[in-house]
Parts: C-alpha cells; structure tokens; sequence
C-alpha cells in the first residue's frame, strides 16, 4: 500500500511537451492508464495479507516470506527510472503494453507457482513489468492532455490508485478466505487484458526524437547493488549473520561505489544525475524519503502478519483494518498541499512524521486481548494523519528544490527512493516473522519502536537540511 501512497506524478508531466493535443477518447485513455497502474497498487498491497497462506502452502520460513515482498520491489525500486526512459525513447504506449502484459503473465505464473522458488521468479518479473508501465501510464497521460484538463486526469489517475491499493487488501484478504492465496494473483489477468485492449486501440504510440541513449550499465550495477544488498539483509536478520553475509554485503557496497562512478561519468544523461544532489534541501528530502518510507513500508508488511498470526484476523478482516490510512490521507491531503502552498513545505515535513512516529508508539497497544477500535484503529488513524501532512508537500518540496530543467528526475528519483526504502525495511523485519506466539507481539513492539525512531529521524532531516521557505540553499 505505501506505494499508492507515492506517485510519480511531476516525472511523467516532465518528460512531456507542452501543448498536447486534445485527445478523441479522453476518458478511455483516463481508463486505460488507471487499469494499467492499478495492477501496480493492488499487487503491492494485497500480497501483504497472503503472506501466512503462502508461508502455510509451502513451509516457507522468514527469509523466504521476506522474499515474496521484496522479489517484487527490488527490480520496481531499481528499474522504475530506467523504464520511464525507456517509454521516452521506445514508445511509451509500446512499453506499457509490453509491462501489462508481462505483468498478466507473471500474475498467472504466481498463481500457479508450484514451489516457492518459481513463485519468487514470477514475483520479480512482476516488479519488473511495473517499473515499465507505472511511469508510462503517467506519461501517456502526459502527452495526451494539456492545461487544466491534464491536473484533472492526473487527479483522477492518482485518487484512483490510492483506491485500488485501499481495495487490494480488502479484496485479496476475501478471495484468500474463501479460496486460495492463488486468487489473489488471478485480480490481474482480467485488468491486464482489458488495458491492453484498451491501449492497443485509444493511445497513440509516441516516441521523443529527442531522449538520449538509455542508462544500462547505471541499472544494471543498481540492480546488483540493491540485491545482493538486500540478500544480505535478509539472510542476517532472518537466520544469522555469517562471514558469507558480510561480504555478499560488502560486493553489494562495491556495485554501488561502481554506480556512482558511472553516474558520475554520465552527468545529466545519468538516471541518477548526481548534480541533484547539490542541493541541500534535496538531499534532506531523499533522506526523509528514505527513512518515512522505510518505516512505513515495515508497518505495512507486519500490521497484517501480526493481526491474523496474533489477533486471529481473517485475511479480509487484516485487510480492512489498514482501511483508515488511504482514506483519511484521500479527505486530508488537499489541505495539507494548500497549507503548505501558503506556509512552505517545511514546518508539514517536520511534524508530518513526528505524527506518524506518535502513531507508531500507538501501534504498540495491538495484541491477541486488544479489540481492533482500541488497538490498531487509533494507530492507523494517527499515521494517516501524520501521512496525509507530508505526502502532497514532499511533491512540492522536491520540485522547489531543484531547477526547472531537473524536475522530472528529482520526482522520479523520489518516488524509487521511497520503494528503495521499503524494500530495505522488509529485508530487515527477519526477527518478526520468524517468531510466533508471545514472542511474535514482543518482536513487534521491538520493531514498531525502531520505526517511531526512524520516522523522528526523518523529521530531524527535514529540520536540519530543507531550507525555510523564502530562504534559498546551495
């Protein structure tokens, strides 16, 4: 669900000309790309809730449940920038046919996975698929509206993947209930046909005459970093930590030194130019990125693992408590943007988190005796709220921080860091999962407690390097 929370919105409107045309079918191409990117928000939420029935069906231990998330955000967190290039150079309308469809594929693949190992498989290409149609769903958009008519189909884009990632869990947790944790996978297949019909008939294909050659040694090395990264991670925290572990680590640290020296060679034809971060009001906003994302990601993951192995949730019950969140931010975040409009984004970046860091604190009172309205309500409520005060005004934020001509990567930088976030954060919840009974609430008060300290952590980020509004940082 945290990624329905944070859209790439200003990338796709930056890599698209002004002056667009008026489109003949302006709500079927509305549709088509909401079909398309919902597969995206369902998928990264609902399986959140299968996780005991998949851990159930096939013996899995914490490492590999920690893989069934991360499978699937390793390759969206790596790839995200490169796919939206891509779409530039390739056709963004032939990218995201080619993304759905490999995302219908792969959904059927997992829904009739019969081990873990190829389930994991088809979970990365999942992840993979949605790195090519998520930022081309917006830049279709893009090209295809201008003016006012264009914030009103992205307005409608973006309300209704945050619908579809509070619908995913409700949805998948129902069809895992009455069925199988396969039917959750199966959602996709009818969406994925209909936006390719959709797709292939009403968007116009395109490709920018002007995009340069497309950054795959920078994907490729971030891709190796981030894995064997993250395969470190979730070896150590959970089984052991281990000599091999550390240097899986290390050779991951060393791809990432090889990234940054390639990106650094390249400049601004980067994915990551790295003169982005010669501002430093941009990189307080990566690192609150970084580190709100990481925690909610973590929450996400284990609220649903906790309420149905603790508390005695159905799927769909687990499903349905995470309700709060998507629609206080929904009812919220347009007074917050407003707010920060007037007041600057700083002083909403600052006390959002510290909010979601109370709400945190709050998530402690969940246990097996506690009733849903006095244990984990008031918490979701709570880091709604904190959430619905920074989302629209880290937008803002990242666009102030840099110049014109660098806002498409800055936003489309944000939105991976956020992903890469969550995908550390559950490479390191090890320790939960693999506890049970007692043992499993007090790992997770363990757990929620470290979040309220890197969501406070993220709030000092956002007060030490964003600059005051009306004043200017280097």
């Amino acid at each position: 669900m945290s990624n329905a929370l944070h859209v790439p919105l200003d990338a796709a409107n930056a890599r698209t000309a002004e002056g667009a045309r008026s489109p003949a079918h302006p709500r079927l191409i509305v549709a088509t790309t909401i079909l398309a990117s919902s597969l995206a928000f369902i998928d990264g939420s609902v399986v959140n809730v299968g996780l005991p029935a998949i851990g159930r069906s096939f013996h899995a231990d914490a490492p590999g449940l920690q893989w069934v998330v991360n499978a699937y955000l390793l390759p969206l967190s790596a790839l995200l920038l490169l796919g939206g290039a891509a779409g530039d150079r390739y056709g963004r309308r032939r990218l995201l046919i080619v993304g759905v469809s490999l995302f219908g594929i792969a959904s059927l693949t997992c829904a009739m996975a019969p081990s873990l190992v190829l389930l994991l498989l088809a979970r990365f290409v999942q992840g993979a698929s949605a790195a090519m149609l998520l930022p081309n769903s917006l830049a279709i958009l893009g090209q295809s509206f201008s003016g006012e008519a264009k914030g009103r189909a992205i307005g409608i884009w973006a309300a209704a993947g945050a619908a579809a990632g509070a619908i995913g869990p409700v949805l998948g947790g129902w069809l895992i209930d009455a069925g199988s944790w396969r039917l959750a996978f199966l959602i996709n297949v009818p969406l994925s046909v209909a936006a390719i019909a959709l797709a292939s008939r009403y968007v116009d294909s395109s490709i920018d005459d002007t995009a340069g050659s497309l950054d795959w040694s920078g994907g490729a090395l971030f891709t190796a970093a981030l894995g064997l990264a993250t395969w470190a991670l979730t070896e150590g925290s959970g089984r052991a930590w281990s000599p091999a572990t550390f240097a899986v680590l290390g050779t991951g640290l060393i791809f990432l030194l090889m990234f940054l020296s390639v990106e650094r060679r390249l400049g601004d034809s980067a994915m990551m130019p790295l003169s982005l971060f010669g501002s430093r009001s941009f990189i307080g906003l990566t690192l609150l990125t970084l580190l709100l994302y990481a925690a909610l990601g973590g929450l996400f993951v284990l609220v649903p693992y906790v309420l149905i192995q603790a508390g005695g949730y159905t799927a769909m019950q687990a499903g349905a408590a995470l309700l709060p969140l998507p629609l206080v931010i929904a009812v919220a975040s347009p007074a917050a943007g407003a707010l920060a409009a007037r007041l600057g984004p700083r002083w909403l970046l600052i006390a959002g988190p510290l909010l979601v860091a109370a709400g945190f604190l709050l998530t402690l009172r969940i246990g097996s005796a506690t009733s849903y309205w006095l244990g984990a309500f008031p918490a979701m409520a709570v880091i709604a709220l904190g959430m619905a005060g920074a989302v629209a005004p880290l937008t803002t934020a990242v666009l102030m921080s840099v110049d014109s001509s660098h806002t498409g990567a800055a936003s489309g930088l944000n939105s991976a860091v956020a992903r890469t976030g969550g995908l550390v954060a559950t490479a390191l919840i090890g320790p939960v999962i693999a506890s049970s009974g007692p043992a499993l609430l007090s790992a997770f008060g363990v757990a929620a407690a470290i979040g309220a300290v890197i969501c406070a952590a993220a709030a000092a980020s956002a007060a030490m390097l964003i600059a005051p509004a009306g004043k200017s940082q280097p």
